[in-house]
């Protein structure tokens, strides 16, 4: 489950500072005059973030999780590996993929990207020390199905457009608190800049639940076309054995989370910000599409 929350938390980390410049240089500044340029700027900044995001989303991958791309099959297991995702890419129609294994004990993996010709399709060591190769091959295809449906794209411009939308309110409501309630009349005040941080934080939490919305269903797409490429059994299987190690503590960083195979269990509000849909579900689906 590592790639969306990595990529939520470049993007985040890119508005904050981009945020926080444009405060110190006294450029964000809005005087409830014109809503329309409002939107422009916000939008300006708000897909700044996401495409940035996107663009170094491979290199961030890497980088987090210590993945070593294979380069030159050096083991039987590598050499498999290798064969299997380029066989996996060709069904699906994509160039091969970069592919890597990282150091981890839990069964996971990712898959990242800007452009499903330009992909990095990693797997932990965990995942291929305790998995049969019909459970990987169908985890692998899982991971391709995201690849080749393009949900890494759709998905920065989704927070695009919610960073966008944040930004366009908070400031609004920042200006509201600064004029209305403070009665300040001198151009933005202390008051603003307070408000409009308040106003980001709370929004972006609400923003965050439509983007986990929205990788919750591109979920089920993924494993539908993980069972295209591998069979429905297969991907029903790894899934089961994906249930079966719950208890496995994740030390993915929580910034990946969202971009693998395996996203954790959640309950109550907290699962309003799963990446995942519960793997009960995910089963129950594969087995109707059956």
């Amino acid at each position: 489950m590592m790639r969306i929350a990595l990529f939520i938390g470049t993007n985040l980390a890119v508005l904050l500072i981009a945020s926080l410049t444009l405060k110190l240089l006294g450029v964000d500044r809005f005087t409830g005059q014109n809503y329309g340029s409002l939107l422009v700027y916000c939008a300006v900044f708000g897909f700044a973030g996401s495409l940035i995001s996107l663009f170094i989303s491979k290199w961030m991958a890497k980088m987090s999780t210590g993945t070593e791309i294979i380069s030159q099959p050096r083991t039987r297991h590598e050499q498999w590996l290798l064969q299997t995702v380029e066989e996996l890419a060709r069904d699906a129609g994509i160039k091969m993929p970069e592919v890597g294994i990282f150091p981890a004990y839990e069964a996971n993996a990712f898959a990242t990207g800007w452009n499903k010709n330009d992909a990095l399709v990693a797997v932990s060591q965990g995942l291929l020390e305790r998995f049969s190769p019909d459970e990987v091959k169908a985890v692998l295809a899982h991971e391709i199905g995201h690849v080749a449906n393009g949900d890494m794209v759709t998905l920065a411009l989704i927070q695009g457009v919610v960073n966008t939308f944040v930004m366009f309110f908070a400031r609004i409501f920042g200006n509201f608190v600064d004029k209305v309630i403070l009665k300040n009349e001198e151009g933005p005040g202390i008051g603003y800049f307070v408000a409009t941080i308040f106003a980001e934080l709370v929004l972006g939490i609400l923003a965050s639940i439509i983007v986990m919305w929205f990788s919750r269903k591109r979920e089920f797409k993924a494993d539908e076309a993980g069972a295209r490429l591998a069979s429905t059994a297969s991907m029903i299987g790894a899934l089961q054995r994906l249930r079966a190690e719950q208890g496995v503590p994740v030390n993915m960083p929580s910034s990946m989370t969202a971009f693998g195979i395996n996203g954790g269990l959640k309950n109550g509000l907290a699962g309003l910000l799963m990446t995942h849909p519960p793997l009960e579900d995910r089963i129950e689906a594969l087995r109707r599409l059956a």
